[in-house]
């Protein structure tokens, strides 16, 4: 373990979350010799002090601190407090995540181009070439262990996957299989082989799902490079003169305000928190906020088009036995406007426990037909809708100055609106889900609405141009460039695929820029 960094070491990284791109960023850059300090708001929980429960799970590992919402979905009136649920721990949500590790398709990287001028859409083309990816994808999915590539073999199939398959070849379609997930199909890496518990969203207690808090982090800690400061919420990020950032204001475990000084930040607490941030930070310099100009921080919010399908059957299925998530029908990911939409969508198997069963199936709905789906939980299957959605300006995340967190800062208001393209594609899917699930003969089936758990990309999103975004396409904030965001809220666009394997791809891929940068002293 390396000695604790001195607060007035301006020499180091500070690096703010440590998720699936704060933590791989941290590694990454420690395996290479740069200092870094990684400061995360959550606890430490390592595989043994996961709960196989959900709702005591939900307790030990979300982040519910306050936050608003507003919009037309789903979300803003059944769970107002809680518009998506990420975790506060270290190794943030790749704790909770299904493990679902997919690339992105080569249009996917330029959808102004692809899909055209989409009225109501903030579209803008990735300044990312595909092919540049290609070799980081692949370092990505070898430190993941992502089965179906580099020789792994794929997970098993559940009896949910078995029903999901049999209905989707019935509907004629191909590309169906147990999925490209970061779950140990056999030992690899010092993990063991997926158990089957079924608790994945709950943290891995085998370890067969990749997760930073018990990879990359110690990883990073044994280089004696990295130092993890738990339990450090960051208030705000402070500036010189030259508008360069220097430090990093937080509050430590035991509630006391301390300020490590940093030769960069790079701030990876998910695409609310992020935007939270910089706008937290706003000075007399940057009176709309850190990395503002563009006045682009926190607009463009996508938390993909999701909802999901359930079915009854005559006999058990027990969706619950099994991987979580391990059972994708990829056809409809393919970008084809004659479906009435643009974009793409993944179906991907899901079996929630019957606590968040009753909570998400169709909030509010208590009555007969509601508790009699309940009866028939043993013989039900279910999947999730994993789609593209159109990024508008007016989706965004902004400060509501009427609600304060524990530490007295403005919280965040996340407020989104469907795009009528979002709509017409979440239509197309409950069509698709119902109909693999009638082909195998389901005797009911359910379509339910979007649950806060999702995706959380944009709000920081990267572009060629400085007034179409907020970091170029190494992630560097085009206003102040010692100032990075490493995290979902970098993406362009949302792309139809689960995001995870990008942001890790991207956040390899920074680490090689940030060290290239700081050996040449021009950071």
């Amino acid at each position: 373990m390396s000695a604790p960094f001195d607060m007035n070491d301006d020499n180091v990284v500070v690096i703010i979350g440590t998720g699936a791109g704060g933590g791989v960023l941290a590694n990454e850059l420690a395996q290479k010799g740069v200092s870094v300090v990684a400061l995360e708001a959550g606890g430490r929980y390592l595989p043994e002090d996961y709960i196989n429960d959900e709702w005591d799970s939900f307790g030990q590992l979300a982040w519910t601190d306050p936050r608003t919402t507003s919009g037309d979905w789903r979300v803003a009136k059944d769970f107002s407090g809680l518009p998506a649920w990420i975790v506060k721990a270290v190794g943030g949500t790749t704790t909770h995540w299904a493990g679902a590790s997919l690339r992105f398709q080569d249009h996917e990287w330029k959808p102004r181009t692809t899909y055209g001028d989409i009225e109501g859409a903030n579209l803008l083309d990735w300044p990312i070439d595909p092919r540049e990816m290609d070799d980081y994808y692949t370092k990505a999915e070898n430190k993941l262990g992502v089965t179906r590539t580099g020789g792994r073999a794929g997970l098993p199939g559940s009896n949910n996957y078995k029903v999901f398959e049999k209905g989707a070849k019935a509907l004629g379609y191909e590309e169906v299989h147990t999925g490209r997930m970061a779950i140990n199909s056999a030992d690899f890496d010092d993990r063991l082989a997926c158990q089957q518990t079924g608790f994945c969203f709950q943290g891995c207690k085998w370890g067969a799902k990749w997760s930073s808090a018990y990879t990359d982090i110690p990883r990073g800690e044994a280089t004696g490079n990295l130092e993890v400061r738990d339990r450090c919420h960051v208030m705000r990020i402070e500036h010189n003169e030259q508008g360069k950032v220097t430090s990093v204001v937080y509050v430590d475990a035991d509630g006391n305000q301390q300020e490590q000084r940093a030769r960069v930040v790079c701030v990876a607490g998910n695409s609310i928190e992020s935007p939270r941030l910089l706008l937290n930070s706003a000075s007399s310099m940057f009176p709309d906020g850190l990395a503002n100009s563009s006045g682009q921080v926190g607009r463009n919010y996508m938390r993909h088009v999701t909802g999901s399908v359930y079915a009854v059957f005559d006999q058990p299925v027990r969706m619950w036995r099994g991987t979580t998530m391990a059972g994708i029908i990829q056809d409809e990911a393919k970008n084809d406007p004659s479906r009435g939409f643009v974009g793409g969508y993944e179906l991907e198997t899901l079996s929630l426990g019957l606590p968040f069963m009753a909570a998400f199936l169709d909030p509010g709905a208590w009555g007969r037909e509601f508790t009699t789906a309940l009866d028939h939980y043993e013989n039900m299957a279910g999947m999730w809708i994993v789609g593209e959605d159109m990024p508008q300006e007016t989706n965004r995340i902004t400060l509501n100055h009427d609600v304060t967190d524990q530490h007295g800062l403005a919280v965040a208001d996340v407020h989104f609106d469907d795009h009528p393209n979002d709509v017409a594609m979440r239509n197309h899917a409950y069509k698709q889900g119902i109909a693999v699930y009638e082909a195998v003969g389901a005797t009911r089936v359910f379509p339910t609405p979007p649950y806060p758990s999702t995706h959380n990309l944009g709000t920081n999103r990267m572009s060629e141009d400085p007034r179409d975004g907020v970091v170029n396409r190494h992630g560097q904030t085009h206003d102040i460039s010692n100032l990075f965001v490493s995290d979902g809220s970098q993406f362009t666009s949302g792309a139809s695929e689960n995001p995870t394997l990008t942001i890790v791809a991207l956040a390899i891929r920074q680490a090689d820029f940030i060290a290239a940068e700081l050996s040449k002293n021009t950071l």
